[in-house]
């Protein structure tokens, strides 16, 4: 693969978080532990581990695994959501990130604000951006609130106006995780109809699912991952028997 046909580069990347257990939140007890000798460094936890990744032009990649296994976290590290601790990575073009829907969101702004942020956020510029709002909104059938403040919204809301402008743009590059299913029965037709026009446009797609089926059927690629690590990368079928062999 030359670079000019790589979307998605990943070396040796590593990501370690801390693990705040319930009793060291507690600002209190943390001084009262530190006066008695008792208190302990938080622990850490490798949440991915060297992984180095290539991803073409075009291409459609699967991520399986269990809970806990580092396929969110991966998706937010391509989207540049999470920085890692070590490691280097490129994704070349616009992309849209379909993770944690509406989580970027200023609660004490309008939907338009929000929309026209958002979109910016993305790098689309802020006049096609003004121009998209009506019809965004309109996609999220979120017309009555367009000058409401965000945080007026319910949860349902705020994750249908999210899908609605990330899936506005034209990406090079789409990072899509199952928690797209947002909204009612309609609304989830309605988006998963969107999902499957860019899936089938030539858009290079990185999706994180627990449908073994879709994977194995739709996929020209799945990764493995387990504890942190790519244990298998490879066609389809062939990583959907491997994970099952595993499990």
């Amino acid at each position: 693969m030359t670079q000019h046909d790589r979307r998605i580069w990943l070396e040796n990347v590593s990501l370690v978080r801390e693990i705040q257990h319930e009793a060291s939140m507690d600002l209190k007890r943390s001084v009262f532990d530190l006066l008695r000798g008792r208190y302990t460094k938080p622990e850490r936890r490798t949440v991915l581990d060297t992984i180095s990744l290539e991803v073409r032009q075009g291409e459609r990649v699967g991520i399986i695994g269990p809970n806990g296994a580092g396929k969110s976290t991966l998706l937010k590290v391509m989207a540049g959501i999470l920085t890692p601790t070590t490691g280097a990575v490129e994704v070349h073009g616009v992309t849209a990130p379909l993770i944690e829907i509406g989580a970027g969101f200023d609660p004490e702004l309008s939907l338009v604000d929000n929309v026209v942020l958002y979109g910016v956020l993305l790098g689309v510029p802020r006049e096609r951006m003004l121009a998209r709002a009506a019809e965004i909104i309109a996609y999220a059938e979120l017309e009555p609130y367009a000058t409401a403040m965000v945080k007026t919204l319910s949860s349902g809301m705020v994750a249908r106006l999210g899908f609605a402008v990330a899936s506005d743009v034209t990406p090079d590059v789409m990072l899509i995780d199952e928690v797209l299913s947002v909204g009612d029965e309609h609304f989830r037709a309605k988006s998963s109809e969107r999902i499957r026009h860019f899936w089938e446009s030539g858009i290079t797609c990185i999706i994180v699912s627990h449908d073994l089926h879709f994977v194995g059927e739709s996929c020209d690629r799945v990764l493995c991952l387990e504890g942190g690590r790519i244990t298998f990368d490879g066609p389809p079928r062939a990583a959907v028997r491997f994970y099952l062999d595993t499990v």
